[in-house]
């Protein structure tokens, strides 16, 4: 029993430092290398090995392929695109296996000292997150050491020893690999519990071959989880990367039933007959052999999707979401990618109904106001879905520069809701001019439109500033605020002067204040939402 205990805590343990390790390299430096990722896909070759070196430094290939799921699902990344980096990212995660294989659990205790010293007594953020990465490197290896000593007792009962010694039917090997990834959802973490076992002689080399092609294959269910609420493109790339490790398992498994004594012989001669290195070796080699034969099948294997997932998105649906799943967060290094891209839709629906409503506000038009009443409501719905959605991720780990951009985006949501409303406002003053009758001079009707195109512009080059982080809009932005709040001075006080000469109704003049007011406060909307991308925010 306490060889059991000590086994599960060592289990524990392990995953808990992969885990901590992951999530600490993903918060330091996510952002950097997903923005590099967006990049590195014009050439399938770089592709790859960006792929690989990506997911080596996160240490998880499911990280990365739900990465590459989320961007092919808003348009970032073309499925076409993402090929290079599932392929690489395949290679890159078994870097972890061979990591292991390095017998480092003597400077575990000392690895674990240096990250705890890093969290409790670092000052500035980015040094606790190193901390994280490794304390969880030092916890990782801590559970090694455990899960080591303890499977060295395996090897006195006998029915353990008969158990894993029945494990000699390939299929059964694949399958068992397939499953228990499927349920740690990690094949870094299924293939570093074999290579530990093999090293202890509880299972036999060519056994391990056949659990690790099963474990490639239980690898790919993160990006399918995560595509299953995407768009037809996104769930093509996750069947991408179930193709590329089925049709691997199927060739290297034919390979290896005709010439498994050589392959054995091959793999300990390279590894020094350490059967744990070999192991990890195979682990490599596999990926290897396998980017090798299908990356010049790219195009085919793009292709050979459409096939199996066929047909196109059906058009935009207003009511709902198009970037992110309601029940759904595709990954936390990514989600605020797809926040920003629902943001942006959300902000050119509010532009275009401002301007529908001011086309409905002068032609009175009943179907340009009934249009302008429903594209609100559209407007309304992604504002509350996505406050609630903003909600639910601000709870999760999320890269350093993300956790710092939520509290914007709450702004920005709440601000575009603010422009619908005015949008609304402008159908309400057209529906009861139009029921009054009322009318404005020449003189009047020509200040509205003047402020409303300015108020429209300094809205359109604030979303442009949000979506590209760029600030060269800027001072056009403050400039045309001044301009704006000036125009409101001004306008206000010429209509008095009208009104005074009995040029308009009272209630005429009551609407064009009303008009102008709100026009004024869009233009602050703007400027709040162009400030949400730097450090500071008039709106906090």
């Amino acid at each position: 029993m306490e060889l059991i205990l000590t086994l599960l805590g060592g289990l524990g343990l392990f995953l808990f430092g992969m885990s901590f390790m992951s999530q600490g390299l993903q918060k330091a430096a996510g952002a950097k290398l997903r923005t590099i990722l967006e990049a590195m896909t014009k050439n399938k070759i770089i592709a790859v090995l960006f792929g690989a070196l990506f997911t080596a430094i996160i240490q998880s290939s499911g990280a990365t392929t739900v990465m590459v799921v989320s961007f092919v699902n808003t348009g970032i990344m073309t499925l076409a695109q993402s090929v290079g980096i599932i392929f690489g990212a395949n290679i890159g995660t078994t870097i972890t296996s061979q990591l292991v294989a390095f017998n480092l659990t003597g400077i575990a205790p000392a690895i674990l000292f240096v990250g705890a010293v890093f969290m409790m007594f670092g000052k500035h953020p980015m040094v606790k997150k190193i901390g994280e990465v490794i304390l969880g490197f030092g916890a990782l290896f801590m559970g090694i050491s455990m899960m080591k000593d303890s499977m060295s007792g395996l090897r006195e009962y006998q029915n353990v020893l008969n158990i894993l010694g029945s494990l000699d039917n390939p299929i059964l090997g694949i399958l068992l690999g397939t499953v228990i990834t499927v349920v740690v959802q990690s094949s870094s973490v299924t293939v570093s519990i074999l290579l530990l076992m093999a090293s202890q002689g509880l299972v036999a080399l060519p056994v391990c071959f056949y659990v690790v092609l099963g474990c490639n294959i239980g690898s790919c269910t993160p990006a399918v989880l995560a595509s299953l609420n995407g768009k037809k493109d996104a769930k093509r790339a996750a069947l991408i990367h179930v193709l590329f490790n089925v049709l691997g398992m199927v060739v290297i498994g034919l390979l290896l039933a005709f010439g498994m004594q050589q392959f054995e012989s091959f793999i300990l001669r390279i590894s020094g007959s350490d059967v744990g290195r070999c192991v990890a070796n195979a682990d490599s080699l596999f990926k290897i052999f396998q980017t090798l034969m299908f990356l010049p099948l790219s195009a085919q294997f793009v292709a050979l999707t459409k096939k199996l997932v066929p047909g196109e998105d059906a058009g935009d649906k207003e009511f709902q979401l198009l970037y992110i799943g309601k029940q759904n967060i595709f990954s936390p290094s990514t989600a605020v990618v797809e926040t920003t891209q629902e943001i942006e839709r959300m902000g050119t629906m509010a532009i275009r109904n401002l301007r529908l409503a001011m086309e409905a506000f002068f032609d009175r038009d009943e179907g340009k106001i009934a249009k302008v009443y429903e594209t609100e409501k559209q407007i309304d719905f992604l504002s509350h879905e996505l406050t609630d959605y903003l909600v639910k991720i601000n709870q999760l780990q999320l890269p350093v520069v993300d956790a710092k951009r939520i509290g914007g985006l709450f702004h920005v949501v709440s601000d575009i809701e603010r422009i619908g409303d005015h949008a609304e406002n402008i159908a309400d003053y057209a529906v009861k001019c139009r029921e009054e009758n009322l009318g404005f001079t020449k003189k009047a009707s020509k200040e509205i439109l003047e402020m409303h195109e300015k108020a429209t512009v300094i809205v359109e080059e604030a979303m442009e500033m949000f979506v590209t982080m760029d600030e060269k809009n800027l001072p056009d932005i403050l400039e045309l605020e001044e301009t704006i709040d000036r125009m409101d001075r001004e306008l206000q006080q010429n209509h008095v002067k009208r009104m005074a000469k009995g040029k308009c109704s009272p209630m005429s003049g009551i609407i064009f204040t009303d008009l102008v007011t709100g026009l004024e406060r869009v233009a602050d909307h703007a400027t709040n939402i162009a400030f949400s991308i730097l450090e500071k925010n008039p709106a906090d």
